[in-house]
Order: structure tokens, then C-alpha cells, then sequence
């Protein structure tokens, strides 16, 4: 049942706005798509965001809700992600303190993604790092 719900969305996605082309455009300039742990502390001090796949891993880790359905937990975080590209804050930050401490908060992107767009590349976050580890 998952696997069909992911795949609908994903399906619907491709006749509106695409959430990999909305994190080409608005987030790879800060985030890179996936990179392993050893790779990201080799080359920590040229990034300035964290990668995306630890991101999304640590909205997964960090998202608990009473309901322990996957449908209902991804439908949380794809929330969470959509009012977070507009109001970013240290308080709601799900990253690591040094993480914090090494790249600051996200800057704000309101006003420059629609609904559509904050949609679509929360979804593609959460479902593009689904059973991907941050090795």
C-alpha cells in the first residue's frame, strides 16, 4: 500500500512541477544531492549546507508521531519540510548543533517557491532519500 501511495505521487508529480528540477533550481547551490559521510568530512570546510540525504535521513530520525503509519509520518514531514523552506529557525532546525554551528540557519526562500514548487520538492526530500543510508 506504501509503495502505491509513493508511486501515485510520484505519478502526479510528473504532470505538475517536478521536485528535482525545484532542488536544481532553488536548492543545489547550498545543498548537494547525496554524498557519504567520509566524502562530506574531506571536503566539510567547501560546503555550505549540509547534504541533502542527511537532511532527510534526520527528519526521519527526528519526526516521531503517535501514529505509526508510514503514510501519515511521510505526510508530517512533507509539512514540516514545506513551512520550513519559508520559515527557517534554529528552534525547528532538526540538524546536528555543530551542524548549525558550521553553516547557520537556512536562509528563508518565501515569496520564491509557490505552493506547487514547496510541494513538489518536499516530497522528492523525502521520497528520493526513502531506504537510503548516510554511510
Amino acid at each position: 500500500m506504501n509503495k502505491l501511495i509513493t508511486l501515485l505521487f510520484t505519478t502526479l508529480g510528473l504532470y505538475g512541477v517536478e521536485g528535482y528540477s525545484v532542488y536544481q533550481k532553488h536548492c543545489m547551490q547550498c545543498h548537494v544531492e547525496i554524498m557519504e559521510k567520509k566524502e562530506v568530512l574531506r571536503v566539510l570546510h567547501t560546503l555550505k549546507a549540509p547534504p541533502m540525504i542527511e537532511v532527510s535521513n534526520r527528519l526521519k530520525e527526528n519526526v516521531v508521531i503517535s501514529d505509526e503509519d508510514d503514510d501519515v509520518k511521510r505526510r508530517v514531514i512533507i509539512a514540516f519540510i514545506k513551512d520550513y523552506i519559508e520559515n527557517p529557525s534554529v528552534q525547528y532546525s532538526m540538524c546536528h548543533p555543530m551542524a548549525i554551528e558550521k553553516f547557520g540557519i537556512m536562509p528563508s526562500l518565501k515569496g520564491k517557491l509557490s505552493e506547487e514548487e514547496r510541494q513538489a520538492v518536499a516530497e522528492w526530500v523525502h521520497d528520493r532519500y526513502s531506504g537510503v543510508a548516510f554511510k
